[in-house]
């Protein structure tokens, strides 16, 4: 089992919210994760992004790889 730290989008039409979420790679985008480990707003002025860093290290360093956007996300926090 790949863990994967990605964004699972919720939200209404034209007005998304995304979680950050660990989650197995085989599930689906919005389907079960293993846990929340963030919000991300790119609605707001500026985009507004939020981390439980402990956790985010603590799924890092089990082996879990960040989406290219999480990713992203994850350097403009400098984390």
């Amino acid at each position: 089992m790949t863990v994967k730290i990605r964004l699972a989008r919720y939200g209404v039409k034209k007005n998304p919210f995304y979680r950050i979420v660990a989650a197995d790679s085989e599930s689906p985008r919005d389907g079960k994760y293993l846990e929340n480990i963030g919000t991300y707003n790119p609605m707001q002025d500026p985009a507004v992004v939020t981390f439980k860093q402990e956790r985010i290290r603590y799924w890092m360093d089990k082996g879990a790889i960040p989406t290219d956007t999480v990713r992203s996300l994850l350097k403009k926090e400098g984390l």
